[in-house]
């Protein structure tokens, strides 16, 4: 058996110092073997050292991608780079986005990248919703809308040509895959408080591009099962895309830190 601990958007920044720990020790009480950690673990300053806090207690592999709110008062660039050099030099913390097909079982594969809301969903570049994202990361700053939106249609394009050029070799080597992203890849998974969020909150909380690639993939491959695990919406829900692709998008609160999902492997 092999126990997965999955958790997304937990946001450590928004505890206490003394509750970190106390955190941390609820979640080593589910004994995992693996942690699936989706993104927003904290800001820039600090995304790295509740990683790093996590690892000590732990003492399991984690793999992580980064959430739009690790690159906050960042930039881009900025963070990728620390998070590769983190999983180059840690024991245990293992940035997704660089690792490839990851073996959990004989039969089970793992793949994952941060992505990135695209912008083209819902009313895409015509939306007037204001993120944080564009004023606290460098490289969403001072833009215009249209370049805004060019920018963000180039990271989730980014994202999309990952899982083109890796899924359909993962599925070439197992029945199951678990791929972990931040940001919902369908507007079927984009949660939020009960329901699909709006035609105008949609071009900032989901990426079009891979999903597309996503359900083309799996489209050519009936005989492989791929579960989305994602987040970034904040509310929970499942989708079932096709009959072998199922998205689960985790929920959050600022300040109340969950594990989503133990999953088990037989």
């Amino acid at each position: 058996m092999t126990r997965i601990a999955w958790l997304t958007d937990i946001h450590l920044e928004f505890l206490q110092p003394n509750e970190v720990p106390a955190f941390v020790d609820h979640l080593a009480e589910a004994m995992p073997d693996i942690a699936l950690i989706g993104g927003d673990t904290g800001i820039a300053s600090n995304f790295t050292s509740f990683l790093q806090v996590l690892e000590m207690r732990l003492e399991c592999p984690i793999y992580f991608v980064l959430g739009n709110h690790d690159f906050y008062r960042g930039s881009i660039s900025q963070v990728r780079a620390t998070a590769e050099k983190l999983s180059r030099s840690s024991p245990w913390l293992r940035w997704l986005t660089t690792q490839g097909i990851v073996e959990i079982t004989e039969s089970t594969g793992l793949i994952g990248h941060d992505s990135w809301a695209d912008g083209r969903l819902g009313n895409g570049s015509a939306s007037q919703v204001e993120l944080n994202d564009y004023y606290l990361i460098k490289e969403l700053t001072g833009l215009s809308q249209q370049s805004r939106f060019v920018q963000l249609a180039k990271l989730g394009d980014e994202a999309a040509e990952y899982f083109r050029n890796l899924l359909p070799r993962a599925c070439a080597r197992f029945r199951n895959i678990i791929l972990l992203t931040h940001v919902p890849p369908f507007r079927g998974a984009c949660w939020h408080e009960g329901k699909i969020s709006d035609d105008e909150h949609l071009p900032h909380f989901a990426c079009k591009a891979v999903g597309e690639i996503l359900a083309r993939v799996m489209t050519e491959h009936p005989e492989c099962k791929l579960t989305v695990l994602c987040g970034h919406t904040h509310s929970s829900g499942v989708a079932n895309i096709l009959p072998n692709l199922c998205v689960k998008t985790g929920s959050a609160e600022y300040g109340r830190p969950r594990l989503q999902e133990l999953i088990i492997l037989a």
